[in-house]
């Protein structure tokens, strides 16, 4: 477990405070050097009514006001940058704290459009939507950073992968500088770039063809030049003329290739300041980690550093856009304007294109493990699992939920290992079943990304998580609870057969079919699954189902949740006991609210 001087909080809190002075310093001086503007702006206006219309002074006093304005318009905008990079770095240290104090649900990225509901545990498990996991977690600045962590959540990865994020969490969990460095680029502190668009112009082939046509547009625009200036000196257009015309000629015979560059790279490059503000951040952090070491080595091409191409780019980008500039559109053919600028960004193209991926890559990945020492460093308690190979295992100390406050969250501890492959929890309504199964799942897709636990301890081996816990029917695909329940075991079981072994987490087992029907069948779909080397719990308020392990060579185990029914109010404490559920307030409870029953 990781410990450290100061609590997360506390430095939370002094970071907050510092970003506040900070500030309200540059509030003030916003404010005076406002003033100062208006103030030399009226004694402009005075020395050019004193000058124009009373003739006692010379025009030339206005230099001095004109200059003092310029001037104070250079620092008071510098002054508004210091004034907004202080306020994001206050709203970044209030969205740390508001985490910490479980006050996040919400406010941040809930990852909506990675959600899938046929997926085997995103929805069971709350990973996407509001208050779900992937809000806590997620603070990443871009769409890369984004992709990369849901993907780590929606798929368990390998061990060796798993152990060099640990590695590189250990190194980034205390670096609040880069963290907050990364959160004040961009123009504003909301997610940016989007890489589909970007990668689909990088990568796209070149268009403008022959390359011959290159030298062509430059000896036409250098006669284009020449022509203007025979014209102004012995009066004689002709030349002009005709090189205009064979360049409008050249414009529009590459009309369409030249609109696919120019046009796409004004649309797919939105947020280049901040991809390329990111990447430079990235490539100024000295890394200790081998495998950080390795991935800012990528961000290179060419033996140009990323931040540098990408500002290229962006300097391509912005003298696209200047086109729609009125002294551009004029100049545009008979300087081939357009043109030139198109086989920059096809010569770009061809340099660093194929480079884009591999950068967007590193820059997610990044991003994602910066999201997981995030909240390493604001959770200090919550350890890194311990996973290795070897027989199966799943052994949690203290197991808890980390979407539940910790203030309430009640730790349970689960053992499931190949003497106990299976746990089946008994319990009443709201004792607790559901949740301890989506903790057990939550924390291992946890380990599985390679983040930190809510708990004391795990030791795992390798496990792929399948659950059946928030099962309902579909107008849409035409499905009863039941067929979709039944649809969703068949899936475990295809994905139990693989590699990783199943960590399979069944609530409430066949609850729509009869109880016959229901316990034969529960008995035949635990064996399966026991029978590719399967681990898992399984919950019922049935208590038919916790006689299946006298049929399943005594590798279940039954465990339950209790509860105490005390004047007219029920009582749960949450804690896992061995055995079955003794216990039954489903008539107490409907009584409780005045069914006579």
């Amino acid at each position: 477990m990781y410990s450290r001087l100061v609590a997360p909080a506390e430095e939370y809190r002094r970071r907050l405070e510092d970003r506040e002075l900070r500030a309200a310093q540059q509030q003030k001086i916003h404010v005076r050097v406002g003033n100062l503007r208006l103030l030399v702006a009226f004694l402009a206006a005075l020395i050019a009514w004193l000058a124009l219309a009373r003739h006692r002074l010379s025009l030339w006093w206005l230099a001095a006001p004109l200059t003092a304005f310029t001037a104070l318009a250079v620092y008071h905008s510098r002054v508004l940058a210091r004034l907004e990079r202080a306020l994001r770095a206050c709203s970044f240290y209030e969205r740390g704290l508001a985490r910490i104090e479980n006050r996040w649900a919400g406010s941040g990225q809930s990852g909506e459009r990675f959600s899938n509901a046929h997926h085997e545990y995103a929805a069971d498990l709350d990973l996407f939507g509001r208050a779900g996991l992937f809000e806590l977690l997620c603070t990443a600045r871009t769409r890369m950073g984004e992709e990369t962590l849901a993907a780590w959540l929606l798929s368990p990865s390998a061990l060796d992968q798993i152990r060099l994020r640990h590695s590189a969490i250990g190194e980034l969990r205390d670096q609040l500088d880069l963290r907050e460095d990364l959160a004040m680029l961009g123009k504003d502190s909301g997610l940016g770039v989007y890489p589909d668009a970007l990668l689909g112009w990088a990568e796209a082939p070149n268009q403008l063809r022959p390359r011959w046509l290159e030298w062509v547009a430059v000896g036409l625009s250098a006669l284009a030049v020449a022509g203007a200036g025979i014209w102004s000196y012995w009066d004689f257009a002709g030349l002009l003329l005709v090189v205009v015309l064979v360049e409008a000629a050249l414009a529009y015979s590459v009309r369409k290739p030249l609109e696919e560059i120019l046009h796409g790279s004004e649309h797919a490059f939105r947020d280049l300041n901040l991809l390329s503000g990111v990447v430079a951040r990235i490539e100024r952090q000295r890394f200790a980690t081998p495998y950080l070491e390795s991935l800012q080595r990528k961000l290179s091409s060419r033996h140009v550093t990323s931040s540098r191409v990408i500002a290229r780019l962006s300097t391509i980008t912005n003298l696209s856009e200047s086109r729609h500039n009125l002294m551009v559109r004029i100049l545009d053919i008979p300087l081939l304007y357009s043109v030139h600028l198109g086989f920059v960004a096809e010569r770009w193209r061809l340099a660093h294109g194929q480079a884009i991926r591999s950068w967007f890559e590193v820059v997610g990945e990044i991003e994602a493990l910066l999201c997981l020492a995030t909240y390493s460093y604001e959770h200090p308690r919550d350890p890194l699992p311990e996973l290795s190979e070897g027989p199966l295992r799943f052994e949690a100390t203290a197991l808890g939920h980390p979407l539940i406050p910790e203030a309430t969250c009640v730790p349970n501890s689960v053992t499931l290992n190949q003497q106990t492959q299976v746990l089946v929890v008994s319990g009443s309504n709201m004792s607790g079943k559901s949740t301890l199964l989506r903790a057990v799942g939550i924390n291992a897709v946890l380990a599985m990304a390679g983040g930190p636990i809510r708990g004391q301890g795990l030791q795992m081996t390798p496990l792929h998580v399948g659950a059946s816990i928030r099962i309902n029917d579909s107008l849409q695909d035409g499905s009863s609870r039941f067929y979709a329940e039944i649809t969703r075991l068949r899936k475990l079981l295809d994905i139990a057969g693989g590699q990783p072994p199943l960590l399979f987490l069944l609530d409430e087992l066949l609850q729509g079919t009869n109880s016959r029907d229901r316990l034969v069948g529960a008995q035949g779909i635990v064996r399966a699954f026991l029978s590719l080397r399967a681990i898992g719990l399984v919950s019922t308020h049935d208590l038919a189902l916790t006689e299946m392990g006298e049929n399943l060579d005594r590798h279940l185990e039954n465990v339950h949740f209790q509860e105490d029914f005390e004047d007219g109010r029920m009582h749960f404490d949450y804690q896992l006991r061995p055995g079955v559920v003794t216990k039954s307030n489903g008539l107490a409870l409907m009584r409780s609210i005045g069914l006579d029953v």
